[in-house]
């Protein structure tokens, strides 16, 4: 079955639909069936709706991050150092890819998060 025309609501061809759904109406669709010979007109309307949750993004995996390691975890600096993160004198903070951030269990320590 091939798609004709979609048409909105207000264009000729969806005023009997407007007339029974209102303004629930978000489209009118003619649909052909080359192999029965017939014309199907569906239209489609809004059953439901509710304001939009947005969801936080996650960053890519390799994108790099700053994270706040306190002076005296040196431990915690040495794990950093093992998977590549670097030092940044500038902002006082280290940086590594997401992924490790997430391997290493360190989301709580973004900065900027």
């Amino acid at each position: 079955m091939r798609t004709g025309k979609v048409l909105k609501p207000g264009q000729p061809g969806t005023k009997k639909w407007m007339d029974k759904f209102g303004s629930k109406l978000y489209c009118v669709r003619y649909r052909y069936d080359d192999i029965l010979k017939r014309k199907v007109i569906t239209a489609e309307r809004i059953v439901e709706e509710s304001p939009k949750e947005e969801r936080p993004r996650k960053p890519p995996l390799n994108k790099r991050m700053p994270v706040k390691v306190g002076y005296s975890e040196t431990a915690v600096r040495k794990l950093i150092k093992s998977v590549g993160g670097r030092w940044n004198p500038q902002k006082r903070v280290w940086e590594l890819p997401y992924r490790e951030i997430l391997s290493l269990g360190l989301q709580d320590r973004i900065v900027g998060n």
